[in-house]
């Protein structure tokens, strides 16, 4: 158990950390996310398709404080912004679980994960209370699909991914936390379903429609 000493240095380095911060959404000083801010990320669910047809559920739309929010728990390591994308990550994700339905991450990169220090899609799966189920890894290299059209990234993409078990028919749900054109979701579910699995959908943290009008399969999106 930790002693009092060191819980108060936890304290006090996340005090530190607070009054350093400022709201991704409106630069609010002295706050993770200010109470405005974090009510817009109450999920607005998005329904989607990949290229290949596979269904997604987005609980937000890629903008404004959502975006910001999602930036900097990405680049600038601020985990703790986890627990709100993570609570509105669970309003699509936990809808689409049913009993012996497991959660599989899209994998991070070796080079993404050096850098951060965690997956960001697991990190995001655990916030929204559930359990991720670790079974894809990525092969070979690629290159950062930022900048790159739809074509190009499904050329990117193809034949990254490889399942680290055999799937014997289980049922799984993919999770991303950000799906531009859904190139990395049917490469991920390409790999499952090579292994055996059964992929019934997909759910991201945020959707944004980057690349519509520019491909053959624009994403069909519905709000609710």
């Amino acid at each position: 158990m930790p002693s009092s000493t060191g819980l108060h240095a936890v304290a006090v380095e996340v005090a530190a950390f607070l009054l350093a911060a400022t709201c991704p959404g409106c630069d609010e000083p002295g706050t993770l996310l200010c109470d405005r801010c974090r009510l817009t990320l109450v999920p607005a669910p998005l329904e989607l398709r990949t290229p290949e047809g596979l269904r997604v559920r987005a609980a937000l739309p890629f903008e404004a404080v959502a975006a910001r929010c999602i930036r900097r728990l990405k680049g600038e390591g601020e985990t703790l912004l986890a627990h709100p994308l993570g609570a509105a990550l669970a309003g699509v994700l936990l809808e689409e679980l049913r009993e012996d339905v497991r959660p599989v991450p899209v994998p991070t990169g070796s080079a993404a994960f050096r850098r951060r220090g965690y997956r960001v899609p697991e990190l995001l799966i655990r916030r929204a209370g559930a359990v991720p189920r670790r079974v894809l890894r990525t092969v070979g290299v690629r290159t950062d699909q930022r900048g790159l059209g739809a074509r190009e990234r499904t050329d990117n993409v193809r034949g990254s991914m490889r399942a680290t078990r055999a799937g014997h028919g289980a049922e799984v749900v993919l999770v991303d936390d950000v799906v531009t054109t859904g190139a990395t979701l049917d490469e991920a579910s390409r790999a499952l379903r090579s292994a055996g699995f059964e992929v019934l959908s997909a759910v991201a943290l945020a959707a944004t429609p980057l690349h519509r009008g520019r491909t053959g399969h624009p994403w069909k999106t519905r709000r609710k």
